[in-house]
């Protein structure tokens, strides 16, 4: 038994060691960290949009009309461009329409897009010169197209913005990279971040298994020896 469990335990640690030594790793961080510092929450100004009129706006149907859409969903909302309808279609695309006008939106530019990232950041950041994306990078977690923002701060804190509505979809930073960097460690997915259930993480955690009950196996038969050890010595004295 002892020298069986030796053997697997030896082999099969130094195909997993380094796996368990990043679970282990990105659970520090992952703990340590908290999770409102990695979304960046700390540097969202606290603000709350004008309330919506309650007169003087054109209906979805208007809206709906103004864009040649036919929506699954209408979303009128208060917005730092005003209020706006947001409408999607079956395809899943989205159309925005100022609800005092009943026009579509055009995009933001970057002046406008700089603009808006400073009044929602809180911090001592500054506002940098907007970034176009056309298809969002992967960091974002939206699809494109998106304005990028960044503060130049301690954290080089990043607004992704919507061109549309102007409002900020996703926060990101040094903090969040480092984060998501050992998340990716932890779930062996390096190229989405997301499925932790493909087969190399099932294998590693698999193989590990047998180093945890043969490593239990060895040190119970170390204790043990280490116990007869001690009760023969006393024997004897």
């Amino acid at each position: 038994m002892l020298r069986l469990s030796t053997q697997i335990h030896k082999w099969l640690a130094l195909v997993v060691g380094l796996q368990v030594l990043g679970w282990v790793l990105g659970g520090v961080v992952m703990t340590a960290i908290p999770i409102e510092r990695v979304r960046s929450e700390h540097h969202l100004a606290k603000f709350q949009p004008d309330s919506l009129p309650t007169e003087g706006l054109v209906d979805y149907r208007q809206a709906a009309a103004a864009v040649g859409v036919t929506p699954v969903e209408a979303t009128l909302k208060s917005s730092l461009r005003g209020p706006l309808w947001v409408l999607k279609d079956a395809q899943g695309g989205s159309h925005v329409v100022d609800a005092a006008t009943g026009r579509h939106v055009a995009p933001l530019p970057a002046k406008e897009a700089r603009f808006l990232a400073g009044a929602q950041y809180e911090g001592k950041g500054q506002p940098g010169v907007p970034q176009w994306f056309a298809t969002a990078p992967q960091e974002a977690g939206k699809p494109g197209p998106l304005w990028a923002v960044d503060f130049h701060d301690a954290e080089n804190t990043r607004f992704y913005l919507s061109p549309e509505t102007g409002e900020v979809v996703s926060r990101r930073s040094d903090v969040w990279r480092l984060y998501d960097a050992f998340w990716r460690i932890h779930i062996l997915d390096f190229r989405d971040g997301e499925n932790f259930n493909h087969p190399l993480i099932i294998a590693a955690a698999v193989l590990t298994l047998p180093v945890v009950i043969t490593g239990l196996i060895l040190l119970w038969i170390r204790l043990a020896r280490d116990l007869r050890g001690v009760l023969a010595r006393r024997r004897n004295a």
